[in-house]
């Protein structure tokens, strides 16, 4: 018995996936070309149809490649509440024990802010947020946190492609109130988000800074608006982000990061 061969797209096709899921900054079909030794033709039509399957996407501003929605949803898929295809850090499980709600953590794949991790509260919120959800860019404070430590003409750019969904009465959704928004965050060193997603949605995020003090991630606590309704609460919750902020800072190798 022989061995059937494999469909050459098809092998390609996975070459091209592995390629952009290993490259944290994306990949431009040069690179792409260059890396993989694929004609550019050939490679220009399987870049084609991953994207239009969601697969990948292409950043309209800077045109790389990412992994896109559907192949991120593989990784959450299998359970209740999806998968947990990776231990969370530490400091995310530490900063639910903590404060009795959900943590989780974003990453900025691309020009999408996408939840990576999360340790979800004994009391499951209403507004329901897994691994592999892309999160608002004007509406959540995950993305706010790390939007407003970007350049600001690219975060324009972005917006200004982006569809500014009005949730509620309170979501911001013209650019330039978003702007002013991420303005009030880098002054205040964290974002929060209430009742913009949700009716009864509070959230508070704090940045994640690498080793090269650059932000491409943020941790978020999150929780009903009738359970944190006391200032005190707030604070609290806010300290416990802050603090989960800086130790995933100082893991990175981030030099005025404290623990």
């Amino acid at each position: 018995m022989t061995t059937a061969r494999p469909l050459e797209v098809i092998v390609r096709s996975v070459e091209v996936l592995n390629a952009v899921g290993a490259a944290r900054s994306g990949l431009t079909l040069q690179e792409l070309h260059d890396e993989l030794d694929i004609p550019l033709g050939s490679l220009h039509r399987i870049l084609t149809t991953l994207d239009q399957a969601d697969y990948l996407r292409r950043s309209p501003v800077t045109k790389r490649y990412f992994v896109g929605r559907a192949a991120r949803a593989l990784a959450g898929r299998g359970g209740s509440h999806g998968a947990r295809l990776v231990k969370p850090p530490a400091a995310l499980a530490e900063a639910a024990d903590e404060t009795g709600e959900t943590v989780f953590l974003t990453e900025l794949i691309g020009d999408a802010p996408v939840c990576v991790s999360i340790v979800e509260a004994e009391h499951a919120l209403r507004l329901f947020v897994r691994i592999g959800q892309e999160m608002p860019l004007h509406a959540a404070a995950s993305s706010r946190a790390i939007l407003a430590h970007l350049d600001e003409e690219m975060v324009r750019a972005l917006l200004e492609q982006a569809d500014l969904t009005e949730y509620t009465a309170g979501t911001p959704h013209h650019v330039d109130d978003v702007m002013h928004v991420l303005k009030q965050v880098r002054e205040k060193g964290y974002a929060v988000c209430e009742n913009e997603l949700d009716p009864d949605a509070w959230a508070v995020s704090a940045p994640i800074r690498d080793g090269d003090d650059h932000v491409l991630s943020s941790v978020t606590i999150t929780a009903p608006g009738s359970r944190v309704a006391d200032a005190e609460v707030r604070e609290r919750l806010t300290g416990a982000a802050l603090r989960a902020a800086a130790r995933m800072s100082a893991e990175l190798g981030n030099p005025d990061a404290q623990s």
